[in-house]
């Protein structure tokens, strides 16, 4: 049986660069919304002529997409990742640029194309740049995602007081004069196979747990490791949403 040390001083050392979850491959399970964010994100660029995908994080799901449009644009609000990105996109034609998504570094009705997996949302910007007859698509992170994890560990809660489910992302996207065409969400069950598989979860989305350090929440930990050792893994629920808009 793997120590907890060992489990929990590889994840410690593991890189965190990028949107690269491999290293999760096997030692986690689940986690998979019943629609395919990357299907439709595919369908949507084949007629799109310019992109703009915010929160590319090291731009590997972007990369994914190639062939991409001749005016493809990634946003990133991270300084980390922006070298990754710029080094996995810059030689296909991509503009990383850094920004948030509360002040879009582009012009009016700048895309036809606006992709958003797992980033800020912002109704108002998005309708800002988004051409007449564009397209947003957007899988969000809700508001209740993984609290088990939050309860286990004796954390916070992630989101705090904020509320960010389905109905409140749809709400600002109308109000900010798009059409909302297509609204999904769902609870999706993840396992945690190992403690370090947690451990490097909790690194790679610090906004989770925002105080995480494996040392301060080492008694938990431990507990969590022992828990895990006996049930064979640790179930969370991932809050997921889908959000397919459009500029009339």
């Amino acid at each position: 049986m793997v120590s907890y040390e060992h489990l929990v001083g590889q994840a410690v050392r593991a890189p965190v660069r990028g949107w690269d979850f491999t290293r999760q491959r096997g030692r986690t399970s689940g986690g998979t919304p019943s629609w395919s964010y990357a299907e439709r994100a595919s369908a949507l660029l084949a007629p799109a002529r310019r992109l703009l995908d915010m929160d590319t994080g090291g731009g590997e799901f972007l990369a994914s997409l190639a062939p991409l449009p001749e005016r493809t644009v990634a946003l990133e609000g991270w300084p980390p990742n922006l070298t990754v990105a710029a080094r996995r996109l810059g030689p296909m034609g991509v503009a990383v640029l850094g920004g948030a998504a509360e002040r879009i570094p582009a012009g009016k009705h700048a895309f036809d194309l606006v992709l958003n997996r797992h980033g800020g949302l912002d109704g108002a910007e998005v309708a800002r740049v988004l051409a007449p007859g564009g397209r947003l698509l957007t899988q969000q992170v809700g508001s209740r995602n993984d609290q088990e994890l939050n309860d286990a560990l004796d954390a916070p809660p992630a989101a705090g007081e904020r509320e960010w489910t389905l109905d409140v992302a749809a709400d600002s996207l109308r109000r900010a004069g798009l059409r909302v065409l297509d609204a999904r969400e769902e609870m999706v069950g993840h396992v945690f196979h190992d403690i370090g598989a947690v451990v490097f979860h909790l690194r790679a989305v610090p906004w989770q747990i925002r105080d995480f350090d494996h040392e301060r929440y080492a008694g938990p930990l431990r507990a969590l490791h022992e828990r895990i050792r006996s049930d064979g893994g640790f179930a969370v629920r991932n809050h997921r949403f889908l959000i397919e808009a459009g500029q009339e």
